[in-house]
């Protein structure tokens, strides 16, 4: 069988417990079809980029799958007929993380764009001055100055 990372976006304006519902009808459909749910991550209700389907929030909600791809396929087309799932996107993976997500982490578990050495620009103290320019200067006025 194969390894499968699912995500869906759920309505906004469905509550939380029957996001958990239909957490465990796909998880039914899978099981029916000979495949397994693991870990299951509820990310909660977030905003999104763009508006999908007149909403600008969704629930994202983060599901494991072992299992045939009849299963997901079976999955996935029950999705496309209910009208509370917004999007969703389902990834073959090589192997299954167990630890937590990097939606889950705390922000000050994640590295930093600002502690990266380098980078690709260069220092601002680094970067040559005005008056080393070549370029002809506008005379300044008195009114300027």
């Amino acid at each position: 069988m194969a390894l499968y990372e699912h995500v869906f976006l759920a309505r906004q304006d469905i509550s939380g417990q029957q996001v958990e519902a239909l957490v465990e009808q796909y998880r039914g459909v899978i099981e029916a079809n000979g495949g397994k749910v693991g870990k299951v991550e509820n990310w909660g209700l977030k905003t999104l980029t763009y508006r999908i389907k007149k909403n600008r929030k969704a629930y994202y909600t983060l599901m494991n799958i072992d299992a045939p791809s009849a299963a997901v396929d079976e999955m996935e087309r029950q999705m496309r007929f209910n009208e509370d799932i917004l999007r969703y996107m389902t990834v073959r993976v090589e192997e299954l993380d167990e630890g937590q997500s990097a939606m889950m982490q705390k922000r000050d578990d994640r590295p930093r764009r600002g502690d990266r050495d380098g980078g690709d620009r260069p220092r601002r103290e680094d970067r040559p001055r005005r008056e080393d320019d070549d370029r002809p200067r506008r005379p300044r006025t008195e009114e300027a100055a």
